[in-house]
Formats: structure tokens, sequence, C-alpha cells
């Protein structure tokens, strides 16, 4: 979703682009917003609903925008259903996407300040916040929305401007050849902007030099180019316009030499005109200095002087790219989003608290928008459409902008504070009980205290989810899987320990189709969450049929016996065509109907009018093993048969699903009507082959406790099993295996990660503790520890699977959710 402050007529949209035919039942029609997911739907009456067609074809979900009041569409050509929706305004285009590339490239041609178009391998997205934190005390900037940098992204960024702005900053990203053009077509930058260039989509292009001429393109026709030869591998920049360029070697801006005062500050001393010249920043890390340095050349190349720049550099701010969703006190959840506020990133942390089901209550601590007091009837206005449709039920404003509007929020329930420190003195009589809280906050007005103050104290031990990473992985399956078959995720076992609500939402917010648990007491607590999808119980026991009727869940049928028990109950409490699921034997040996029970089966469920047969289904035993192809085409062939018996018996449509992850990536010819997605939604299982670049979702954390220097030859840990040889730096860190950590790591088996080195085990693991070798590594008391760093690799170095790893780890590790912007 993407607002601007002007606003067209339906029919200015159509001139706005190539179309095949118009459709209009009223031109008039007003359109401020641009829509492409109609699970993200915001100021339905002036929007306009691009049906697109990616990974989900658009199209399939206009009924679902019209009835919410989406009353503009843009559709492809062929889409022949426009006589279903009589009230509606229809343009029709060849192809979606290029159509909402062609009025956002004619939209940003309205505007003659400046564009600065960043691209690159890495740090696009710092470079942008950071070049927004140093020019905008002198600009009005519209910008990119956190990492909108795609073929859609791009579109929506530059919707966003508007006349009000004095310059934008926009950001484009490539994974492969040919995708630069369009957005270079769309933001036609005064300045061009080359950050770092490193493997990132390395996959998507031929050699390095391809990836970087790709890239490139962004800078024809700017007036200026910022970048580094030392990133080029001598790739021709093609701009005809000024070159500022900045590195070790033949730049403009010659670095000389970094000095890290301490661990927080570093001095960058650099070359520039004949003179030598330096900034101080606060950050240390290499990234950080590569990014400041791309900053330092963009304002030279905008002739800002050395004092001003040097000024600002020291001020700069970390940019936080995530929000994160914590356990809040009173049964509350918080979603702390608290180091920014603008427009656009409020939009984007709104429609995340909408995904939230687990309280009815959705709670929102927002503060004044930074920099925007002299114009503030336009951007306030904006803000107030932007709440309107957020599905907020409580609204708590912190800043004096805020608290002279508080009159105008159209009758939403609302308190205001004129500044932080009163709202936290104010925290007890406000009474936050089973809500959804969100904090947005611009830096200045240090929201953080107010997450710590709503955020329930947690052990120094954390599972950090990465929601983002979640999608991602479901998102690359789903690439494999041909539109019509659909796909169950599997969120069994707190979701491979990765949590149980929280993921089962993302999936839900993400239309899967199905959800499987072990115990129907998965499903029933999935249910009081607010998870409304169907859920298949795969270990359905007879003492849970009276809760898996209750909350509407689908067991899974693997024997006549439970088929018996379920059907009596069934028919003693009235209840026709409650949803079954069949599960076969087909060499698994684990659970399942024989082949041979076919034929008595299908006589059973013809005259049971108590159930329908939703799917049947088997496992896969050994679908990643080349060395077993044999035996799963053999599975296959069999679950055809007894499922073609089954399903001629019964006579009505029925579901065939039988790959699990490894069969979704080497088994296409098993992906049938559904597939069954598992550890690789988790990060966990690619097999190599079909291109999938998985992400890794969780990440277990935890800190040092004590640091203490052991004289050689003393022992360490219980039993005296971990010797030292030689003065040793043993760190004592807040994990054991009573958290999950598997006492077969101890001795030196197992490894965590200290400030990017690798720290051995020395001793037995504790039920609380592990003692780690910290010598040679600079670390210090509070220092993060990352337990797992990469999970296949230390599961088999104590003779088991990731999954073991996963679904280990303690319920009384807190798990803390994060979504990447």
């Amino acid at each position: 979703m993407a607002v601007h402050t002007q606003s067209y007529t339906i029919r200015q949209v159509s001139d706005m682009m190539q179309t095949v035919g118009v459709s209009l039942v009223d031109e008039t029609a007003t359109v401020t917003t641009l829509l492409y997911d109609s699970r993200r739907l915001a100021d339905v009456a002036q929007g306009l609903f691009f049906a697109l067609v990616d990974r989900r074809d658009g199209h399939r979900y206009i009924g679902d925008a019209y009835d919410a009041g989406v009353r503009n569409f843009v559709v492809m050509d062929g889409w022949a259903d426009r006589e279903l929706f009589a009230e509606a305004n229809f343009i029709v285009v060849a192809d979606t996407i290029r159509a909402l590339q062609e009025l956002a490239a004619s939209h940003r041609a309205r505007f003659a300040y400046p564009v600065i178009g960043i691209t690159g391998s890495n740090g696009k997205t710092i470079v942008k916040e950071w070049l927004m934190q140093l020019l905008a005390p002198d600009y009005r900037i519209a910008r990119s929305p956190k990492s909108y940098n795609s073929q859609i992204g791009v579109a929506l960024s530059l919707w966003q401007m508007g006349a009000g702005h004095e310059l934008a900053i926009i950001e484009a990203g490539v994974s492969r050849l040919g995708e630069m053009e369009a957005l270079h077509r769309m933001i036609q930058p005064d300045i061009a902007v080359l950050t770092t260039i490193g493997p990132a989509h390395d996959d998507g292009f031929a050699s390095r030099q391809e990836k970087v001429r790709e890239k490139l393109q962004l800078f024809h026709g700017a007036r200026l180019a910022v970048y580094s030869p030392d990133a080029i591998a001598d790739v021709p920049v093609p701009s005809d316009g000024t070159h500022v360029t900045w590195g070790r070697h033949g730049a403009t801006l010659m670095v000389l030499g970094f000095e890290a005062a301490d661990d927080a500050q570093c001095t960058i001393r650099a070359h520039y005109q004949g003179e030598d010249v330096a900034i101080n920043i606060p950050f240390t890390d290499a990234a950080a200095r590569a990014n400041a340095l791309c900053c330092w050349a963009v304002l030279l190349a905008m002739g800002y002087r050395q004092t001003v720049i040097r000024e600002r550099m020291a001020l700069l701010q970390p940019v936080e790219m995530r929000l994160e969703m914590k356990k809040g006190i009173n049964h509350c959840t918080v979603i702390d989003d608290s180091y920014s506020n603008d427009l656009a990133s409020l939009s984007i942390a709104l429609d995340f608290l909408k995904q939230q089901h687990r309280h009815p209550m959705r709670t929102l601590i927002l503060s004044d928008l930074p920099g925007e007091s002299e114009h503030k009837g336009d951007v306030y206005k904006n803000l107030f459409k932007l709440l309107e449709d957020s599905g907020i039920n409580r609204l708590i404003t912190v800043g004096p902008a805020l608290q002279k509007l508080a009159g105008t929020y159209n009758g939403m329930p609302h308190e205001s504070f004129a500044n932080t420190d009163t709202l936290l003195a104010a925290l007890p009589t406000l009474e936050f009980q089973h809500e959804t809280i969100l904090l947005k906050g611009a830096r200045r007005f240090a929201f953080e205290r107010i997450s710590t103050a709503l955020t329930a104290k947690v052990h120094d031990t954390v599972l950090a989810i990465n929601l983002s990473a979640v999608e991602h992985n479901l998102n690359q399956y789903r690439s494999l899987l041909p539109k019509k078959v659909k796909l169950m995720a599997m969120v069994k076992a707190f979701s491979y320990g990765s949590g149980d609500f929280e993921i089962a939402s993302l999936l839900q917010f993400n239309r899967v189709d199905y959800l499987a648990v072990a115990y129907a007491d998965e499903g029933v607590e999935l249910r009081k969450a607010g998870i409304w999808m169907p859920i298949m119980v795969m270990n359905p026991r007879p003492a849970s049929f009276g809760a898996l009727l209750e909350h509407q869940l689908e067991p899974e049928i693997y024997s006549f016996d439970i088929l018996e028990e379920l059907l009596g109950m069934l028919v003693s409490r009235g209840i026709t065509d409650h949803p079954i699921h069949i599960k076969v034997d087909t060499g698994m040996h684990r659970l399942g109907f024989s082949e041979g029970d076919a034929a008595p089966l299908a006589q059973l469920l013809q005259n049971a009018a108590g159930v329908k047969v939703k799917s049947v289904f088997s496992h896969l035993a050994a679908a990643g093993d080349a060395k077993h192809d044999a035996f799963t085409a053999g599975q296959l062939a069999a679950f055809h048969v007894f499922a073609d018996e089954l399903t001629a018996a019964l006579g009505y449509p029925v579901l065939r699903h039988i790959a699990n992850t490894a069969g979704i990536q080497r088994w296409p010819q098993a992906h049938l009507d559904m597939v069954r997605l598992g550890i690789g939604l988790y990060g966990v299982g690619d097999l190599g082959g079909n291109r999938l670049q998985l992400q890794q979702t969780g990440s277990l954390k935890t800190v040092i406790t004590q640091l203490r220097q052991v004289p050689a030859g003393d022992s360490v840990g219980y039993g005296r099993r971990g010797r030292v040889t030689e003065s040793s730096l043993i760190a004592t860190v807040n994990i054991g295996y009573a958290d999950g950590y598997d006492r077969r790591f101890g001795n030196g088996v197992g490894y965590m990660v200290v400030n990017g080195a690798k720290a051995p085990t020395v001793g037995d693991i504790c039920m609380d503790m592990t003692m780690l070798d910290l010598t040679g590594i600079h670390a210090q008391v509070g220092d993060e520890v990352v337990v797992f760093d990469d999970m296949e690799e230390q599961a088999a170095a104590i003779g088991t699977i990731p999954y073991e790893l996963l679904t280990g780890i303690s319920q009384r590790v807190k798990r803390i959710y994060y979504y990447e912007m």
C-alpha cells in the first residue's frame, strides 16, 4: 500500500499508462492509494488495485478487494469476470506490473526536484537512511520505505513523491539480468549512487562484472555519479555527468586510513581536492565505514562543506531495519518498532499489526512525526487517513504536535502525552491487559524506554525468530510448485521449536492452505489465538475427540479402530460430514492403513454420514536420498493404487498428498494436489540442484556472565574433564542442557560464536551454564554469544539432525520474533 498527498482522477490514471481498454462507471473517482495485496487494504475508497501476476494471480483476489470497498482496478487483458463487479472501474492492460511501473514513472516525471537513486549489493538501505539523516536539516525528503527496492517496491516508493517534498531518495535492487532497465525508467535519477559490491545475488549473473554492469544501468543520464572505483571491476560507468568517487586508489575522495578511538567510534581520514580531511562516525565495523564513505562522497558531490559534513557524520544514528514482537506484561504482545517514525514505515508496521489476531484489542503508541512542523496540515491529514484504516482500537500519542491535534482523531479512544517521561509516569494507570501494542516512535522520543517497561522480563538466553526468513523460505518452496498445487505447513512440536501462534499467524497471512499439528491440544491453542484456517491433527487420540470437534480440527485417520471410535462420537452428537484425512502406509511403517485396506475402508466410509474425506495421503520415507529413489518411486505407485480405489468408491473429489520437504524439491511428480512443507520452512534441508536460497530462521543467543583467566594445568567443570594446557581465558555463558543445549556438545565438541570468532566448549555442559575457551578473542562480560552458528554442521558434530536441535530448545528460553523491513 502506498499513499501520496495528491490525487488523480481514474481517467488521468488511465492516461498515464498503456491500456488495452478502459471501462469506467465513474470517471470522477479519485485515486490516492496504490494497492496490490488484498490482505493489506487501506484507503479503499480512493485505492487503485493492481491485479499482479507473480507467485499468485492477483485476479483471484479482486472479489475480496471489491467486498472491502475497492472500486478501481487494473487488470490483465483476457480476464473475463468484469461483469461480476458492476460498480467498479476497470483499466485493462497487457501487463499489470508494467502498468504499475508506467504510472510510477509518469508520476515521478511531474517533479523537478532532485532524485537520488541508490543501488549496490550491500548497504543500500543503510546509505539511504543515513542520507536521510544527513540531508533532513535542509530538505523535505520522500524516500523508499525500509528496503522497498524491487520492481514493485520502487514503484510504490516513487508514488509517495509529492509537491511538498524537495528531494527524493530511492533504493533500487536487482537480483538477475534485465531488471534494472525498468527501475531506471521509473527512477530517472539526477544523482546515481553505487554502494559496495558483494556476493549477494551472484547466482543471478554469469559473472561479477555482469552484475556490476547491470547495476550501473541506473547511472544513465545522471548528472552526478557517486561510486567506488574498487567496486566496479573496470566496468565503464555510463554517465556523462560529474563523477565523485571514493576508495583507496584513484578516487576523488582518497581514503588514507581508519582509527578506532574505542569500541564505539572511528575516525576516517582521506584526501580531497588537495587537502587532508577527516570525519568521525559512531561506528567501527567495516560495513559502517564503507557506508559512511559513500554518504560522505554524496554530500561532497552535492556541494556540502567539509565542516558541515564532519558535524553531521558524528551524529549518525544506527538504522533498525526490523520490528520485534515480544511477550509483554499482563498477557500483552509488544511489537517494537521504536527507532523511526514516518508515514511509510508506519504504514508497514500497521500492516504487520493487522496480521496479529491473538488479542482482540490493538493499541498504537505513536510519537510526533519528526521534522513535520512546517507542513503539519498535509502530513497529519494523511496520518489520520492511515489511522482510520488501521484497525486499531486505542491510540496513545506522545509529543506536542499530536497533543495539540488530539481533538481530530474522529472519535477513536485516545490518550495524549507531551513527552515520553509523562507517558512512563502514567503507565500504571493505563491498564494494559491482553492487548497487542505497537510502539512507533521517532528516535528522539526514546521509545525503547517504553518497550523496556512493557516487555516481560526475559531469560538472558533467547531464540530470535526471523519471520521474514520464514516467509522467504515459504516462497522459495512455493516457486517449485505448479499454481494449482496446495500447500500444507507443518507447525507441530511448537513449529519445530520456533513458536506456535506467531508462525501460524504468518502462514495464515500468506495464505497457505492447511496447517498440521501433532496433537489436538496444539490445534486448540492455535484456535484460541485466532487461527481460523484448516488444521489437520496428525496423531488424534480418542480422549481428545471432544476438543477436536469443538474447535473444528480435522483428524488424520490411520486405523479402523480410531475411525470407528470417531464415528461413534459423531453419531452420538448428530454431526455429519466432519472432515477427515486418510493416512496410508506405503512403506514408512509408522502409522496408516495397509495397502489391502482400501476396499473395506471404502465400504465403511460409504455408509458413514458422520465424516467426509478431505484428503488421502502417505509419507515418503527417504525422498531426500538418491540411493533410495527406487523405493520412493514404489511408494508413490502404491499410494496411487490405494487412492484410486478409495476415491472411485467415494465418488467425490479428494485431495492427494505425499511429498514432504525433500519430496517438494526432488520429486515434482509427487506434488499431486498438495504438498507438506516442514523443516525447509525453517531454513534447513536444502538438497541443492533447484536454486533454493534458504535462510536460517532461528538464532539462539545468550550472554557472557563471567570471564576468568585459568592457569595452565587447571581443570574446568564437573568431573574435572575440562583441562587447559596453557593459561586460558574462560567464559561462563547462560545456557545449559536444561535450555536444550545438548551435553554431547561438551569438551570441545561444540562451539559458540563470540564477536565473530568460534569459541570451543570446555568441560561438561552444566544444567544452566556452559564454559567456553575465549583465548585470543576480545570479549567482555555481557557480550552476545551465538549458540548455533551453522545448525546442520553442529547437529552432525553430535550425530543428530537439525530437527533435534530445533525442537530441543527449552520452553524456558524466551522467543523474540522480528520482521525485517
